[in-house]
């Protein structure tokens, strides 16, 4: 019913043409679910249909994953970062689809894992006709679409270099050697940033010591990804009713002491830190697919930080702050502005900052680093700071 040896592949260092083998070794176990459906109604569980389920199941179980993540995690995002003109409008168009074909097997395959399962140790003969023909014709026309789009771009527009980091990835990803370090030109860095994020995955062994170390790197990764504004970072904090308020601001320094933001200490947040000196940020990176989760004390920076910043501003950006009375209600528009010319002219282009403007920051105890994965079976490695300020760090469930 199915030859279960392997076809021998192309070496890693052709990863298109692996990618297109992998293709027909999935057409094989296509034809054979379609056979052993056919079997099944006349000769049920036996030996060569148990064998031909093991083998199915096996490829399905682990090889098709692998295959799926070389797409997704390497391929699709190589591509997407040298496409431009037609080929950038077609791949804006197809990466979605393509995406949304993996998840849609991904869900069929779970229905026929569990049928396939019986079959392969006997207790079962039953396998779904209909799911069958979608799952089987589904695939087909996935890997015509990729056939006939994505792999000719990828080998008119891929280089040399651009294939060996595909290559390599697809090697690590299949454990057969370490990943080829990145060399030390910026575009190579910024090629290799691509690969190690979109490997989605978050490892023990591959995080920093320190929490801020880790931030700093996610943050320079969102950087030359260039994440719409990688700096936007969500505030909650709770009010005196206990109830919790959150916001979007711009984090304006980060570093060993903690995470800087500046606003009107008057303003609703401004009120609720100061009665309730505590507050949770949350960075949200979703094109890389990462989230990062802070809680902790929050603190006013020094007036000397607060001037410096302050008077590092655009001219009309404090004049704004001095204008706004942040949270208060106003009339309408025109108020607004009429009270930003009447402060235009009273200070120029020197004006002080006000006393109730300024920043905060929060001295964070707690860090968690969040990296998405395939199925909601996310990464999740959270920080936690110790009496002596030492951190300690564990990974936790999705």
């Amino acid at each position: 019913m199915n030859n279960l040896l392997a076809d021998p592949a192309p070496d890693f260092d052709q990863p298109v043409a692996v990618l297109k083998h992998c293709h027909g070794r999935i057409r094989k176990q296509l034809a054979t679910i379609e056979k052993l459906l056919a079997h099944l109604p006349e000769h049920g569980a036996d030996e060569q249909a148990r064998q031909a389920a093991t083998a199915v199941l096996k490829y399905f179980d682990k090889a098709a994953h692998l295959h799926h993540e070389d797409e997704e995690q390497d391929l699709l995002p190589m591509l997407l970062a040298v496409a431009k003109g037609e080929d950038a409008a077609t791949l804006q168009a197809l990466v979605p689809v393509i995406l949304q074909e993996h998840k849609d097997m991904d869900a069929m395959w779970q229905d026929l894992h569990e049928q396939l399962t019986g079959i392969a140790d006997g207790s079962g003969t039953q396998l779904s006709a209909s799911i069958v023909r979608r799952f089987v014709q589904g695939y087909h026309g996935h890997m015509e679409r990729e056939e006939g789009i994505v792999a000719p771009m990828a080998l008119r527009l891929f280089g040399p270099d651009q294939m060996a980091r595909l290559g390599g990835a697809m090697r690590q990803r299949r454990g057969l050697e370490q990943a080829v370090a990145p060399a030390p030109s910026i575009g190579e860095k910024v090629a290799d940033l691509r690969k190690d994020y979109g490997q989605a995955r978050l490892d023990e062994s591959d995080v920093a010591d320190d929490p801020m170390d880790q931030f700093t790197r996610w943050f320079e990764e969102a950087l030359k990804a260039e994440v719409n504004e990688p700096n936007a970072m969500s505030v909650a904090t709770v009010g005196e009713d206990g109830r919790p308020t959150s916001r979007i601001v711009l984090v304006k320094q980060f570093d060993a002491r903690g995470f800087t933001w500046y606003t009107n200490y008057d303003s609703q947040k401004g009120k609720q830190l100061a009665s309730k000196p505590f507050a949770a940020l949350l960075f949200f990176w979703s094109e890389l697919e990462r989230q990062v989760r802070i809680e902790g004390r929050v603190e006013r920076t020094s007036a000397e930080e607060s001037d410096k910043y302050f008077n590092s501003r655009p001219l009309k950006s404090r004049l704004s702050a001095i204008a706004s009375e942040q949270s208060e209600p106003i009339a309408n528009r025109a108020a607004l502005e009429e009270h930003y010319e009447e402060v235009a002219r009273q200070y120029g282009e020197a004006p002080p900052r006000p006393q109730h403007w300024g920043g905060f920051r929060l001295v964070p105890e707690r860090i968690e680093f969040w990296q998405g994965r395939r199925s909601r079976f996310h990464d999740r490695i959270v920080y936690m700071r110790q009496e002596d300020g030492s951190w300690t760090r564990q990974r936790l469930q999705p």
